[in-house]
This record gives C-alpha cells, sequence and structure tokens, in this order.
C-alpha cells in the first residue's frame, strides 16, 4: 500500500500491429471506472523527433524498440507506482512526432498499458503485474490496419500493404510474437471477446 492509499497494479496488453490492443485495454477501462483504472499507450512515448525533417520522421522504424523512450515510460510507471502523477507525452500520427503538450496520469488501482513492443524490453516486461498477450493472424491485422491506416491516418493503401510486408510483419516476428511465452494469459481467439473480458475483469477485481 503506498502513501496516497492506493495499491497499484500495473498490467500489460501486447500483440501485433492491429491485433485488438488498444480496443481490450478501453473495454477493461470502461468495466472497471475511471475511479479504479487508467490507460497509457507505449505509442504515446515515441521519440521527439523535432530536430527531423517530415520526410526524415516518415523514414523512421517505428516498429522497431529503439523508436519508443521506454525508460521514459518504466520511470512513469515506477513513480505510479508509488503514487505520484505524471505528465505522459502525446503523440501525433499525422505529424510523426510528439504534438508539444502532455497528459496528467495519477495513481489508480489498476494501470492498463498497451503497446506491440512492452514485452520486448526486459526493464519494461518486469515492471507488468500481469501480462496479457493477443495471437491474431497476420491477414486479420494487416487488413484492420488497412481500414485503420487509410480512414484514421490519411494513409495511401500501397504505402501501407508496402509497409506492412517490408518493415510490420519482420519486425513482429523478431521483437513481438516470441513474447507470447512471457505472458500470462494468451488471448488467440480474437470473436470470443466477451469471455475474455468476463475472465480478466474477475481477476483484476480479485
Amino acid at each position: 500500500m503506498h502513501a496516497t492509499g492506493v495499491d497499484v497494479e500495473i498490467w500489460g496488453v501486447c500483440g501485433g500491429s492491429a491485433s485488438g490492443k488498444s480496443t481490450l485495454v478501453q473495454q477493461l477501462h470502461g468495466r472497471l471506472g475511471a475511479n479504479q483504472a487508467v490507460t497509457i499507450a507505449h505509442d504515446a512515448y515515441y521519440r521527439d523527433l523535432t530536430h527531423l525533417s517530415f520526410a526524415e520522421r516518415c523514414a523512421i522504424n517505428y516498429d522497431h524498440p529503439d523508436s519508443l523512450e521506454t525508460e521514459l515510460l518504466v520511470e512513469h510507471l515506477l513513480r505510479l507506482r508509488s503514487g505520484e502523477p505524471v505528465a505522459i507525452p502525446v503523440y501525433d500520427y499525422a505529424i510523426h512526432n510528439r504534438a508539444g503538450h502532455t497528459r496528467v496520469i495519477e495513481p489508480r488501482p489498476v494501470i492498463l498499458v498497451d503497446g506491440i513492443l512492452i514485452f520486448a524490453v526486459e526493464e519494461l516486461r518486469d515492471v507488468f503485474d500481469r501480462r496479457i498477450f493477443l495471437d491474431v493472424p497476420d491477414e486479420i491485422r494487416l487488413a484492420r490496419r488497412l481500414v485503420r491506416d487509410v480512414e484514421d491516418r490519411g494513409r495511401d493503401p500501397d504505402e501501407v500493404r508496402h509497409n506492412y510486408a517490408s518493415v510490420v510483419l519482420p519486425m513482429h516476428r523478431q521483437f513481438v510474437a516470441p513474447h507470447r511465452e512471457t505472458a500470462h494469459w494468451v488471448i488467440d481467439h480474437p470473436d470470443d471477446r466477451d469471455s475474455w473480458l468476463d475472465v480478466l475483469t474477475q481477476s483484476i477485481r480479485m
């Protein structure tokens, strides 16, 4: 129990790009309520690339662990666990850079963190009290990514497909998929989400 009276548990939700991590985290947050849980996306910690041109930022491999300031996320999670609020970065996908302002997060009993690479770095992986891995087939993830990147982020469909084949999939196989084995729970039936939500919510509340 910490000085704030909040006993904090940190849960990590990992999986490939467009595997449904953010959706699961938001659904868990909805069931637990804002007084009990808060969410943090590893994506918020993409490094500040203000010193690079837009073209140079577009060329960065954002699926490699080096693209993220993971050490800052670790620091923030440990501060939340000790009862301190933190100001996390806000990332703007349209400009491939941080937005220039922050979002204040207060400690809550449950911290829900999602990201494709949250289990790839040992120092971060060891922070999580519980680890969940979403194992979704490549073809389903590509179809979802096409919809998301074209409709929400204004990307060209051919560019999305090329990036997936040349960058996303190789990085997934190197840095994401192997950490399926480090998870406490593996969800490999994406259509059975409600049953998993019941199990995970009950486990968190216990």
